[in-house]
């Protein structure tokens, strides 16, 4: 799940050495440098706003490794290897004028090896991931019941958790993976949307769970009424409310369209056709092969699962995404065909990416989206267009294709205060 937003960077107290150990009892500043100068850097701050930090011949630089709990493994540098870009945590004190800082100590995580982490985490979320539906929750047993979309229709999967393993909740209002809270299993209720990252059962019925993101999101089925891409708003007309729903489009929001074989051979799952039954598994390989010769689209971006996110991620997106949301990336929680009843939102997840210009007034879409906070209007996760056949055969169970694919895809920190 590898998600875009905000990094978290360590607030360091061990290092290597007394010679390389920052002031502990000084302001830090988190935040991504902007500009750079000889004698200064300005960064927009995770806090919010810019930060000018002022640089003289007695700050250190470091450069750390996404994941570093310390510095350990830091390596001194120049102020001519940073880059825009490039996650910082400023040590040092408060300057003369506002939001100016003096630094003593800057510590780096590079942008290309935030990059790269987030890549290989994006990577083992698609590769060893489970998402679905929350059905139940035994949180003295450490069990959450999910369903699953697969080629052979909808399955439970039981996902197990111990004591080690994370446990993130997408935060309200938001489709960062990187914004996902720790949380717990007394955390998840029945309709949320859960995405795991371990090892499924040979039988796939089990799944031991490292990591879980979850959240709760609202699912939009219906035609668009109008798109304000200027003003960031898609109007969409529900179908199971019957009324209108205006819903916000961010940066991290993934739009997607199904090319019309997929959309069919969904449909005719949802249908439960008998003849669709017998064929499960060449309907999967075949809508595989669809996708699959589309270009892939770019992983990373909103963990986000993780988020999400991902969720995510949850959410990601989603949602590592991860993401939300993701999660990603927003990039996606999902990977490539596992074959007859594989993970379905995989496959969706190589879909090339849409902008909002490729819909217009009376297309059929799905859309998973974030509750809204302080009464504006839910925050779009995953638009899904080209969804005709598929709200004609079942709108009920519709918004199962979306579930974990939606969620920003997660990936985690690259750094954890």
């Amino acid at each position: 799940m590898a998600g875009t937003g905000s990094l978290a960077l360590p607030m360091w107290g061990g290092t290597t050495s007394s010679a390389q150990t920052p002031p502990l009892k000084t302001l830090p500043a988190v935040g991504t440098i902007k500009n750079i100068s000889a004698d200064a850097l300005t960064l927009a701050a995770d806090s919010g706003g810019e930060i000018k930090v002022l640089l003289s011949g007695d700050t250190k630089i470091f450069r750390v490794p996404p994941g570093s709990k310390d510095l350990k493994d830091a390596a001194a540098i120049q102020v001519s290897d940073l880059q825009p870009g490039d996650r910082v945590l400023v040590r040092g004190k408060a300057g003369d004028g506002a939001q100016t800082f003096v630094a003593s100590a800057v510590i780096v995580m590079k942008q290309g090896d935030i990059a790269q982490k987030r890549a290989k985490e994006s990577e083992d979320w698609q590769r060893r991931g489970v998402g679905g539906l929350v059905k139940s929750v035994d949180a003295a047993n450490g069990t959450v019941v999910i369903s699953t979309m697969t080629a052979a229709g909808n399955k439970d999967v039981a996902v197990h958790s111990t004591k080690d393993t994370i446990i993130r909740r997408y935060a309200p209002g938001s489709v960062k993976f990187d914004d996902a809270k720790t949380s717990a299993l007394t955390d998840i209720h029945a309709g949320d949307q859960l995405r795991a990252r371990g090892t499924k059962s040979a039988e796939g019925a089990q799944f031991d769970a490292d990591e879980m993101v979850t959240g709760s999101f609202r699912n939009i089925s219906g035609t668009i009424v109008s798109v304000d891409a200027a003003a960031g708003k898609v109007t969409v007309n529900d179908l199971a409310a019957k009324k209108n729903v205006e819903v916000a489009f961010t940066p991290e929001s993934q739009l997607r369209k199904l090319p019309v074989p997929i959309a069919q051979r969904l449909a005719a799952r949802l249908r439960g056709d008998a003849a669709n039954g017998g064929a499960a598994g060449s309907a999967q390989n075949g809508a595989a092969t669809a996708v699959n010769s589309q270009p892939a689209r770019p992983q990373g971006g909103q963990g986000r699962m993780g988020a999400a996110s991902g969720a995510g991620n949850g959410t990601g997106t989603v949602a590592e995404s991860g993401g939300v949301v993701g999660a990603g990336p927003a990039g996606g929680m999902g990977g490539g065909n596992r074959g007859a009843g594989g993970d379905m939102q995989q496959m969706l997840s190589r879909l090339p990416a849409s902008t909002l210009g490729d819909f217009q007034k009376g297309d059929a879409v799905m859309i998973v989206a974030s509750e809204g906070t302080n009464g504006g209007a839910p925050t779009l996760i995953t638009l899904l267009g080209g969804v005709e056949p598929i709200l004609q055969a079942s709108p009920g169970q519709a918004s199962t294709i979306l579930t974990p694919w939606s969620m920003s895809s997660g990936g985690g920190d690259a750094g954890t205060p």
